[in-house]
C-alpha cells in the first residue's frame, strides 16, 4: 500500500515513528525527487530542502531531523556518508517500481524480491522462450 496516497496515511505513518508530519505535498515532492536521484526515469527530480539539524550527542554527532521528510533525508544522507547510496535502487518491473535497498555482497541485486518481481519476470521470460520454439513432430 502507498503510504502517501492519501492524508490520514501519511499521518499515521509519521506518528508511528514520533515524527511530525510535512504536508503530503512535500512528502510526495520529496519522495519523486529521491526516486529521480535513485535512477528512477519516470520520477520528476527537484531540489527538496528538509530541516535535520546535527546534534552532539555521547555517541558522538547525530543528525537530529524534526520532520518526517527530514528523517527520510537524514536516513538518505547517511548512506551517502558511508558510500551506499548506489545500493539504493529502483525496481524494474513495470507493475512494482519500488526503491531497495541492494544487500547482496556484489550489489548486483535486481528486483526488490526475486520471491515476487523476480519470480515474475523469470516466469515471463520462460514463456516466451518456451512459445517461440518449434513444435516437434
Amino acid at each position: 500500500m502507498d503510504t502517501l496516497a492519501t492524508e490520514s496515511g501519511w499521518l499515521t505513518w509519521a506518528r508511528e515513528r514520533s515524527l511530525r508530519a510535512d504536508s503530503l505535498a512535500d512528502a510526495v515532492h520529496a519522495r519523486q525527487s529521491l526516486r529521480a536521484a535513485v535512477g528512477d526515469p519516470d520520477a520528476t527530480p527537484g531540489e527538496v530542502r528538509a530541516p535535520v539539524e546535527v546534534a552532539l550527542t555521547a555517541d558522538g554527532p547525530a543528525l537530529a531531523p524534526s520532520t518526517a521528510v527530514g528523517a527520510v533525508f537524514a536516513a538518505a544522507a547517511r548512506l551517502a556518508v558511508l558510500g551506499d547510496w548506489p545500493r539504493v535502487k529502483i525496481c524494474p518491473a513495470d507493475d512494482c517500481r519500488w526503491a531497495f535497498y541492494d544487500e547482496s555482497r556484489n550489489r548486483s541485486r535486481t528486483w526488490c524480491s526475486m520471491k515476487v518481481c523476480g519470480n515474475r519476470q523469470k516466469a515471463r521470460a520462460f514463456r516466451e522462450r518456451s512459445t517461440e520454439r518449434p513444435a516437434c513432430g
